[in-house]
């Protein structure tokens, strides 16, 4: 039995887990918090500055030891990075934790949302856009593991999207 009532939003870079987290919160009414986001204030610092000085390794430990204390909020929307799925850990809190959604985009529109954003370490290679497919290639089964709904943000506005997300969850 599921004594959390939070939700979490799971996907990757680019597929809308914060905008859609905000407008979610605002229409059920709950606190909203970004892992990403949370990091950057502890740190003072950007995620690509912390990849840079102490590599995925080290963000992924801070990612972890953040999940840990927001998930055991009663009643939020979390907006979670797109690789907080790759560590198993991770992946039980998250389905111990609430109701997940898997925001789930194509590459191109992922693409589209992503390749003018300087915040994202893992996409300054040579080929960002081929990276996103690695990306989603290598994480979709993870996130389908751990998520209750799946939702794809493609092209539907954005307040649809939202609209369509309370009325499945109200009826959870």
């Amino acid at each position: 039995m599921q004594s959390h009532k939070n939700i979490i939003l799971v996907g990757l870079m680019g597929s809308g887990k914060s905008t859609v987290g905000r407008l979610l919160s605002r229409q059920m009414q709950l606190p909203f918090h970004d892992t990403d986001q949370e990091i950057v204030r502890r740190t003072g610092v950007s995620i690509p500055m912390i990849f840079e000085v102490e590599g995925e390794a080290g963000f992924r430990r801070r990612e972890e030891q953040v999940l840990s204390e927001m998930v055991n909020r009663d009643g939020v929307v979390l907006a979670t990075g797109g690789g907080i799925v790759l560590s198993e850990a991770n992946r039980k809190l998250i389905r111990e934790h609430g109701t997940v959604i898997y925001l789930r985009a194509s590459v191109d529109e992922l693409w589209a949302r992503t390749r003018h954003d300087k915040n994202r370490p893992l996409l300054q290679v040579e080929d960002p856009k081929a990276r996103l497919s690695e990306l989603l290639t290598a994480r979709d089964p993870l996130y389908r593991e751990v998520a209750d709904l799946i939702v794809d943000t493609g092209r539907q506005p954005v307040q649809a999207l939202v609209g369509h997300l309370v009325r499945q969850l109200r009826f959870r």
